[in-house]
Order: C-alpha cells, then structure tokens, then sequence
C-alpha cells in the first residue's frame, strides 16, 4: 500500500468515526480539511433508492444554487442566424451549428454545458452517443433545448447545476468551492438536497434519500444525517 502524506494522514484522522453529522458540521469539516494549494470544489453526492433502467425511476433535474458554483462555466450553443448572435451576446463561450457538431465528432469538446435551440436538435440528435454519457445532451427537460437561448446562458454562466442519476442511483455535484463561507455552502447544500428531494420519480418505492456524503476534491469524505439536511 501506497504511503499517505501528512496532509492526507491528518485529514483522514480528522474524519475518522464522524458520520451522520449535521449539514453545518460536515460543511465546517470538509472545508478545514480542504488544505490543497487549489480552490477545491465541494462535492456531495447522493445515493438514492431508485433503479435508472426504469424510465420511472429517473431521477434528474436542474437547481441555480443561492450562491453559484464558484465555477467558471463554459458554454456551447447550437443555433443560426439571430438566436446565434443572442447567445454570442449573452456570453456563450461557442456558438455554432453544423461546424460545431463536426468538431465535437473530431473529439473535441471544450464546454460544460450545451444548449441547442428547438430547430438544431436534428444536427445535435447525431451527437447521442458522445454527449449523452457526458451528461451534455441539450434536454428540454432541464431548460438547454429552448428559445430562449439568452436566459439559459446566463442561468449555465450564474450557477446553475444540472444532475441526473447514474448507474446504482448516484447523483453527485459541486456546490461551491473551499473559499465560500460556511453559510453559503450550507445554504447550497441544503439548496441541492430539496432539489434532488423534489425530483423524486413515481417509480421510486420505499427509501428514496438512502445516504448524503460530502467532500472536497482532495479530500476525505463525511457522511450527512439525511433526515436533517432533508429538514425532516
């Protein structure tokens, strides 16, 4: 077995036998523990009673966190003419339509999120099989295949995340960075947690909300009382 460094010894020691903590408790601890030389992410993730090989059973939505991500979002756009200029005005980092789709076929995929007007779909729908188990295929579902491209923008660049269960019924994402204060990455955590509880699907059947976990990039991760960050 690899030997640990100090700093990965003492953050482990500092976890060791602390779960089911209060969200404020494992926000505090998390965060001292993030001692990289980096801005680490904060990261929860959610193991739910749910099995995604039943359309009933998926779970997946959108929430703009009260305080942003702390992430600087890059944004890619499908669509012409006008709706191409709205979405260059409203910031989109790259804005294209068949050419974009090439490029995305030649492997290259600069963006963290994707949106695509109505009328583009045909031309996104050949990107199935690259974008869809990247989580970026446009859906109308979470507000990316729309007309309204300049509001999606700015919602993509103001904070906004996007999550969906993977296989075993994991849904994880970042909440904010190590910098925030702890009130802030409370209030996001808690923010994604009634998001997630509120997109719970039809299928689901007994335990929807089985285990929270929270962590930072580097660091080790706290398990999270659910009743309490659920406001049970």
């Amino acid at each position: 077995m690899a030997k640990l460094g100090k700093r990965t010894r003492a953050a482990r020691e500092a976890v060791a036998g602390k779960e089911n903590l209060s969200v404020e408790e494992a926000v505090a601890l998390v965060k001292s523990n993030a001692t990289s030389k980096f801005d680490e992410t904060i990261e929860i993730a959610m193991n739910l009673g749910v099995d995604t090989r039943h359309a009933d059973q998926m779970v997946r939505g959108v929430i703009g966190l009260p305080n942003g991500t702390g992430k600087a979002m890059r944004v890619a756009v499908f669509a012409r003419g006008p709706k191409a200029e709205e979405a260059q005005a409203a910031g989109a980092d790259i804005v294209g339509a068949e050419d974009l789709m090439e490029t995305i076929q030649g492997g290259t995929i600069e963006f963290d999120r994707c949106i695509a007007t109505p009328d583009m779909m045909p031309v996104v729908g050949r990107l199935g099989k690259i974008l869809g188990p990247r989580n970026l295929m446009p859906n109308p579902k979470v507000g990316t295949v729309t007309m309204d491209v300049k509001a999606a923008v700015e919602a993509a660049k103001g904070g906004e995340v996007q999550f969906k269960a993977e296989k075993g019924g994991v849904v994880h994402a970042g909440v904010g960075k190590a910098s925030f204060d702890e009130a802030k990455l409370v209030e996001n955590v808690r923010a994604f947690v009634s998001a997630v509880a509120k997109a719970r699907p039809s299928g689901a059947k007994g335990t929807y909300m089985k285990k929270i976990a929270l962590s930072s990039t580097m660091g080790p991760g706290v398990t999270i009382d659910v009743a309490q960050a659920a406001g049970e």
